[in-house]
């Protein structure tokens, strides 16, 4: 009895430890690498406004707004997990050369934002919210039409973030994953986890964070979003792969959007995405932001 009895504590031991250290790697992933910015919107030749937005929680999140004169429309573009604002400045140029205000903000515990407990693609999506509030309240004149643009999790806050207001006027979505468990179950595999391990592991992130995944995975909440989608996806990507982005597409066959698939464009690819910028303003001239240009950015 005592070799049986030995077996099955070393067994429930192995398993024990198992899980613990999947909790354990799920909680470290909750907590983003901050990279400040180390240099300016100045450093590039644009005039730019440093801004503090209050946030939940009493936090304030860093941005720069780069203002057009006279122009009535505003992009709000956010990062993916690690990044910052500096990192999209890229991506913000063609729409500024294009006559479009440009907010970038930091999410929290990103960038020279505030830092907070955990970040998270719902995290991104208050920060988001709290953006668009603040610069419809402060800019009025500036947010006739109002887009969102997101990359990778910011891709996802952004269409969540959409999919609850009726003020959004276009979405850009730059690398979203479809759901935050093939996501989850991707990260997970490398370890070699048994099916059930993992299975435990998601059941407990979705009481961590107090939601049922799927009313806030990508590929469901673009299907509430009721004004136009572009969907960009790096052909690429190794980190979401773009069979994500056919399935968002996929999902929602009767909704207003596009897909927009880059060769040789991976995960963090913004200078790829960069190159495709004019087909990214064409997007927003469509839906009536700026006057439309004749020759490509």
């Amino acid at each position: 009895m005592r070799k049986p009895m030995t077996y099955v504590i070393g067994v429930a031991l192995t398993l024990a430890i198992l899980i613990s250290l999947s909790l354990a790697a799920l909680h470290l992933g909750y907590q983003a690498p901050s990279i400040r910015e180390q240099g300016t919107p100045g450093n590039l030749g644009l005039a730019y406004e440093t801004v503090h937005i209050p946030t939940v929680s009493g936090k304030r999140l860093f941005a720069w707004l780069l203002p057009v004169p006279g122009a009535d429309t505003s992009i709000i573009i956010l990062h993916g997990w690690g990044g910052n604002a500096e990192l999209m400045l890229p991506m913000a140029l063609p729409f500024h050369r294009a006559g479009i205000n440009v907010l970038l903000i930091d999410a929290r515990n990103h960038g020279n934002s505030d830092a907070d407990s955990s970040s998270s693609m719902l995290r991104f999506a208050e920060d988001l919210d709290h953006a668009t509030d603040w610069l419809r309240q402060h800019h009025p004149g500036r947010t006739q039409k109002l887009a969102l643009l997101g990359h990778s999790v910011g891709a996802g806050a952004a269409l969540l973030t959409a999919s609850k207001r009726r003020d959004i006027d276009a979405v850009i979505s730059v690398s979203a994953f479809a759901h935050p468990k093939w996501m989850m179950k991707r990260s997970l595999q490398r370890f070699h986890l048994p099916d059930w391990v993992i299975g435990f592991v998601m059941d407990y992130w979705q009481w961590y964070i107090g939601r049922r995944v799927d009313d806030v995975a990508p590929m469901n909440t673009v299907c509430k979003i009721a004004r136009p989608v572009l969907l960009v996806h790096g052909r690429a990507d190794t980190t979401v792969p773009v069979e994500d982005a056919r399935a968002i597409a996929k999902n929602c066959s009767e909704s207003q959007l596009t897909l927009l698939e880059i060769d040789g464009a991976e995960h963090d690819s913004v200078d790829k995405i960069e190159q495709h910028g004019f087909e990214l303003v064409r997007f927003l001239q469509q839906q009536g932001f700026a006057a439309p240009q004749t020759t490509p950015l």
